[in-house]
């Protein structure tokens, strides 16, 4: 079959305007369909092309439907939202994706890739969410200070300059020229400059995601993300710091924290095999794909800095030692076990590569 012929297009009504989704692929009977949904700046294609388009990806392809979610007005060729619309919040983008779910009458699945409103949706809809993917995840709003700076920022730097400096750091800005000048033309010529503008807005008025890690004794009515997760952040990315503090947040028994060596703010873009295999891994610990080809990460252990660190007594505050912490170098053996288990990891870890 024709890959073209997998791929179905639609704009899906919601309580909170149309939202454009692409479904590839056919939902695999009891396995979870993979749900993306992009950062600011971005759209599925510009957010998540090089990484799904990835020879490494074909194989996790053949396993699960992938489903990308346009937030209101990001997609291409997006015609200005009326004046009329009121653009959705955070916490209501994250309502839209189970009427996107049911829309494609696949009610039962989730398993989340990247951006804040996706924890909303599991804290709101835990049954729905198998496990989540998270990249450059910033678990905190932002403060005063944030606040009158970016309004200062927004002042003197046009939309995209603001963009630009969310998604990359400065020293990627100031050295891969070639990168900021493709992601500068995607984000000015792709992208509806006035829709934009209102999503931004959204994002810069989030609310705290307000999640926290389990403690002996701790506060029963806490919000807690129980489900696998694996957090991802480049190593030279603006928001690492943010990252590390998400980190956390998160539970240790179900959370692998990946940070990728000599890597920007996008890891998609800048290392997708990489992260794919790190992507595969996680889906075994889920209990799928168990005999998934593994080479990167394996082969790391003496060719790279890949490695990983297992975290057994990690405290949840004290996270500038975690990040001074050394790493010992061993490979990340595949789970062995059965087509499905809802069991997860059973330990927390952290990835440095």
């Amino acid at each position: 079959v024709d890959k073209k012929d997998l791929i179905c297009e639609d704009d899906v009504e919601t309580a909170f305007g149309l939202v454009h989704c692409t479904m590839m692929g056919v939902p695999k009977g009891n396995r979870p369909t993979i749900l993306t949904f992009h950062d600011i700046g971005l759209n599925h294609k510009s957010c998540f092309e090089s990484l799904f388009n990835h020879k490494d990806m074909h194989e996790i392809m053949q396993h699960f439907a992938v489903c990308h979610v346009d937030a209101p007005g990001q997609q291409e060729g997006a015609s200005t939202l009326s004046t009329e619309y009121t653009y959705p919040s955070m916490d209501q983008l994250s309502e839209t994706l189970p009427m996107v779910l049911q829309h494609f009458r696949n009610v039962s699945f989730a398993q989340i890739t990247i951006f804040f409103c996706m924890c909303l949706l599991k804290l709101k809809h835990p049954d729905m969410v198998e496990g989540l993917v998270l990249i450059n995840l910033s678990a905190h709003a932002e403060g005063f200070l944030e606040r009158a700076a970016q309004k200062i920022t927004s002042w003197t730097h046009a939309l995209p300059d603001t963009v630009i400096s969310h998604l990359f750091g400065k020293e990627e800005i100031q050295n891969n020229h070639e990168l900021i000048s493709t992601f500068r033309h995607l984000i000015t010529n792709n992208i509806n400059q006035s829709n934009l503008q209102q999503f931004v807005k959204s994002y810069k008025s989030r609310r705290n995601l307000e999640i926290e890690r389990p403690v002996q004794g701790g506060n029963l009515n806490a919000r807690m993300l129980q489900c696998p997760a694996l957090l991802i952040v480049g190593d030279n990315s603006p928001v690492v710091d943010a990252v590390v503090d998400s980190n956390s947040r998160m539970n240790p028994t179900t959370t692998t924290f990946l940070k990728m060596a000599d890597c920007g703010g996008l890891p998609q873009v800048d290392q997708p095999g990489k992260l794919i295999e790190a992507f595969k891994y996680f889906i075994q610990g889920m209990g799928y794909m168990p005999s998934a080809s593994m080479t990167r990460l394996a082969r790391s252990r003496t060719a790279s800095n890949s490695s990983m660190e297992r975290n057994r007594n990690r405290s949840g505050t004290n996270t500038d030692e975690q990040r001074g912490r050394s790493h010992t170098d061993v490979s990340m053996e595949s789970t062995p076990g059965a087509e499905h288990s809802s069991s997860g990891p059973t330990h927390s870890a952290e990835l440095s590569c």
